[in-house]
């Protein structure tokens, strides 16, 4: 049997990439392509020597770092299971990961330092994995309030990749600005895979910094980032057309990015930004071409081999992109699964003749700030549980920077609550979902059948932020 471990992949390009660096940190080489396989080997290594064994689950919520890179290739080279978590969840978040997902590992900042693993080069032989095997488990939040987790096979991930190698059009000579979080399908999969099969240079940012990144667009020639990276690039004065002279693509997703950032973008730079769609159940779905007409507002057509469809204004998909469902949730993986194999991706959309998709809302209520998906529910049933609150909203709303602002509109049994009161009470929640402002009113406009109607609190509060 051929062995579909994605990592034999990483392998083979590594092999074609020589010295070639695969992380350059600063201005410090930490890796080169030759010294990948044997770096990976002695992770892999480790992470038996601990107990894990092929199938079993490993939990990371840890800073960004190179090392964390290499601990995600080692654990699909060793056949694990790789579970990355946000670095924002607080520990009360982190206890229901590991209670769920049930990990034989877990590695966390502040818990156990991987820098420190004792992980010297080593050769290791890759674990055979079968194409429908687990590679990774990402969990997003649900509206029920309770995060679940998506299984994502090694041919899941591998299809995507290899897709979007042949339509972004890597070429060699291609380095990579990688200033994603790497707990995130974007740039966990999408940025880094990208860069590891085309055996090309990762310039290492462990966070988005404007100035950084500008820097070195000088030495790259891809950037990969989410609307608020644009937002601060347009606004930035050393975004010009000779500061990005080398660039061959810049590419968003993970949030809508707004027509005004493409047109200021593209006004400072000549250069029009490459928007594609994807979620954490399919990886990416749609793209706007690489050669062809880049229209602001749309993301694109059905990457080859994924099929698309609307459905009573949503959006519907299949493809071996698509993951296996939802871990230890068969109930709602029914749910969003047509017995055909069609996923309903809850966001609605509209599709014109010529196959072009561009995204109109979002059926299930999600708010995504700065690239990062957020559920009202979860915040909802938090505020609702402390004193002196009658109920709440949450909404999103435009946002100049983040794309959308949390805002929760409460209702209060005791006239003496105020904001600082109801931040205080859902500090629990990961910082990145706590609202940014808490508005009270005396009570929530609701429809006929007593539903809540957001779209009238969205269209009262759109202009909190200045957006």
């Amino acid at each position: 049997m051929t062995n579909a471990n994605l990592y034999d992949a990483f392998a083979a390009a590594a092999r074609g990439a020589g010295e070639t660096p695969v992380f350059i940190e600063g201005d410090r080489v930490r890796l080169t392509y030759k010294a990948l396989d044997r770096a990976v080997g002695g992770y892999a290594a480790a992470l038996v020597r601990l107990g894990a064994e092929p199938g079993d689950r490993i939990l990371v919520q840890a800073e960004k770092s190179i090392e964390g890179a290499l601990l995600y290739l080692a654990s699909l080279r060793a056949g694990l299971i790789y579970v990355p978590l946000n670095t924002a969840y607080t520990a009360a978040e982190l206890a229901y990961f590991i209670e769920d997902a049930e990990p034989k590992l877990v590695f966390a900042s502040g818990h156990l330092d991987m820098n420190t693993l004792d992980a010297p080069p080593a050769d290791f032989a890759t674990v055979a994995r079968g194409p429908d095997d687990l590679a990774a488990i990402l969990y997003t939040s649900g509206t029920t309030g309770r995060s679940k987790g998506a299984m994502l096979s090694h041919d899941n991930l591998a299809s995507n990749a290899l897709v979007l190698k042949d339509y972004w059009r890597w070429q060699q000579g291609d380095v990579l600005i990688h200033a994603l979080p790497i707990y995130h399908v974007h740039g966990l999969f999408v940025a880094l895979h990208g860069a590891l099969l085309n055996g090309s240079t990762m310039l290492w940012h462990k966070g988005f910094d404007a100035d950084a990144v500008l820097t070195d667009m000088a030495r790259a020639t891809i950037l990969m980032g989410v609307p608020t990276f644009y937002v601060r690039l347009a606004a930035h004065p050393g975004l010009t057309q000779a500061a990005v002279a080398g660039m061959r693509v810049f590419i968003s997703g993970s949030a809508p990015l707004l027509e005004a950032t493409f047109a200021a973008f593209e006004a400072k730079t000549g250069h029009r930004i490459l928007e594609r769609y994807g979620m954490t159940e399919a990886g990416m779905i749609t793209s706007n071409p690489y050669e062809g007409e880049r229209i602001p507002g749309t993301v694109g057509f059905p990457l080859p081999g994924v099929e698309a469809r609307i459905r009573d204004e949503v959006l519907e998909i299949r493809g071996p992109n698509l993951f296996k469902g939802y871990w230890r949730n068969p109930e709602k993986t029914a749910e969003d699964m047509r017995p055909d194999g069609w996923f309903i991706t809850g966001d609605m959309a509209t599709m014109a003749a010529d196959g072009r998709i561009a995204i109109v809302g979002r059926a299930k209520d999600l708010i995504i700030a700065g690239g990062l998906n957020i559920y009202p529910k979860e915040i909802e049933l938090a505020i609702d549980a402390l004193s002196g609150v009658g109920e709440s909203a949450v909404i999103g709303v435009p946002h100049p920077d983040l794309g959308e602002g949390v805002v929760a509109v409460v209702t209060r049994s005791d006239p003496a609550l105020d904001e600082a009161a109801v931040l205080a009470g859902i500090a629990d929640l990961a910082r990145f979902k706590q609202p940014r402002r808490i508005l009270f009113a005396d009570s929530l406009p609701r429809n006929a059948m007593g539903k809540v109607q957001k779209a009238a609190l969205r269209e009262t509060h759109k202009d909190l932020f200045g957006a």
